[in-house]
């Protein structure tokens, strides 16, 4: 018997690939956009943070130098927040990733819709110091899947 999820999320893992084509991004210290190709994954438990993760996968498709093309997954979890309202249950997950060797912070808000006809939304995804997509991120409705999340 498994542990019961009271708040958490499951992101690219039960058959729908969470990716958003043409994302336009930025990284700190840098000016201007990148675009690209941004892939998430996670499996997120408030009751099983030692075994969570998030994984962010972004491949550069614009032509700038050097290609920013990367691959992060959090080093740990420390904070998972869920809150339902209107069919909606977004999900904000922080911790820490190690980005080239130096230990950053990050915040995911991940956004699950009621709705077999609507798209999933990665609402933002920052890397303190080093990343931050620009804008919400539509993905497949079915790609973010909520593990536990209560009306408030």
């Amino acid at each position: 018997m498994g542990i019961v999820c009271l708040c958490g999320v499951r992101v690219g893992l039960d058959g729908v690939a969470a990716v958003r084509m043409n994302q336009q991004v930025t990284f700190t210290g840098e000016t201007g956009t990148r675009r690209g190709t941004l892939t998430y994954t996670a499996d997120v438990c408030n009751q099983d943070l030692a075994t969570s993760f998030v994984t962010i996968t972004f491949d550069q498709t614009s032509n700038e130098t050097p290609d920013r093309s990367f691959t992060e997954t959090s080093t740990s979890i420390t904070s998972v927040l869920c809150n339902q309202e209107d069919g909606v249950c977004e999900i904000t997950v922080m911790g820490t990733m190690n980005v080239n060797g130096i230990t950053r912070n990050f915040t995911a808000v991940f956004r699950d819709i009621d709705n077999p006809n609507a798209m999933d939304n990665v609402q933002s995804f920052v890397i303190t110091g080093f990343f931050s997509q620009q804008g919400a991120s539509p993905v497949p409705g079915g790609s973010i899947v909520n593990q536990g999340c209560q009306e408030v």
